[in-house]
């Protein structure tokens, strides 16, 4: 799986757009600010970086050129509202292999990641169809899910909230993420006292004594502790 470092200092940003690569496919990892982006850089292996400008102690303009002299195979996309040309230009003097600026459409900037990650020579890993620890399976593809055996009723609502949850196993989504992934068929949205409910009914029939998956992060949303398989 390709690993996306995300360096957003938008917190709700930040969330929206881990959630959607996550979802695609991706394992992202969020960084705030540069100091923690260097950290990561520092500890861990990745695919790609996708570099915010204006930053709260540094430009991510910066950022790349350090990126570039000290993993220059490692592609870097930039994600900013600076949409001048010569920041624009700046971005690609400095081996960027790409400027996005905002608002930008999530397929737009996939498509420049796979594009970005191919001529790299990697691609992007499928988000997985199956969750099963042996007590729990939920298919995604035949929409089916069982609980020690015994077939289960899930809603269209509930099969989003699973896989949001499950591929993204270990990271917190928070309720707005979750609520945007919850427009139903009729393009309805769902509120936030909905989600609530949703999502106890869901615990109630997923989870028993010994086997549970959802965790609430009091105030902030939800984070799936099952592990991903």
């Amino acid at each position: 799986m390709e690993r996306i470092l995300v360096l957003e200092d938008d917190l709700a940003l930040s969330a929206g757009l881990c959630f959607e690569l996550d979802s695609a496919g991706y394992a992202t990892v969020a960084a705030y600010n540069c100091a923690k982006a260097r950290y990561l850089l520092e500890q861990e292996t990745f695919s790609l970086a996708l570099l915010d400008v204006n930053l709260p102690d540094g430009s991510g303009l910066d950022l790349c050129r350090e990126i570039k002299a000290r993993y220059p195979a490692l592609p870097v996309i930039f994600l900013t509202a600076n949409d001048l040309e010569q920041d624009v230009l700046a971005g690609f003097d400095l081996g960027a292999e790409d400027y996005v600026t905002k608002p930008f459409r999530i397929p737009i900037l996939l498509r420049r990641m796979e594009v970005a990650l191919r001529r790299r020579g990697t691609a992007p890993a499928p988000a997985a169809e199956v969750w099963d620890d042996g007590f729990l399976r939920l298919d995604f593809a035949a929409l089916t899910a069982a609980r020690g055996g015994e077939t289960l009723t899930i809603t269209p609502n509930e099969y989003k909230l699973l896989k949001a949850l499950t591929d993204n196993a270990g990271n917190i989504l928070t309720r707005q993420v979750l609520l945007e992934r919850l427009w139903d068929s009729g393009g309805n949205f769902i509120d936030d006292h909905t989600l609530t409910v949703t999502m106890n009914r869901l615990r109630a029939k997923i989870e028993d004594e010994a086997h549970t998956y959802i965790k609430t992060v009091r105030g902030i949303g939800y984070v799936w502790t099952g592990g991903r398989p």
